[in-house]
């Protein structure tokens, strides 16, 4: 129960890195953090996973650029998936 991220992928860019993978709230877990691997996000993305409109979208509890790990509210168990860029 809880709030899981995995980490799925890690790719050089130039001088900056991606990293992406999913994130999953259960058992009543409304977020939590995101460990991305990269000394100091500039970027992520979250899109939240459903088979129809979602009503309330994943969103970052911080100000960019930010040192990882990195706050992230979602509705009730709410699963998606995440990619960050920094380095």
């Amino acid at each position: 129960m809880g709030f899981s991220v995995t980490k799925s992928f890690e790719c050089p860019v130039g001088a900056h890195r991606i990293t992406g993978g999913t994130f999953a709230s259960a058992g009543g877990s409304a977020g939590g953090d995101i460990k991305t691997g990269l000394h100091k996000v500039d970027q992520l993305w979250l899109q939240q996973k459903g088979s129809a409109v979602v009503a309330s979208a994943p969103v970052v509890y911080k100000t960019f650029p930010v040192v990882d790990p990195v706050t992230i509210v979602t509705a009730a168990n709410a699963e998606g998936y995440w990619l960050a860029i920094g380095n």
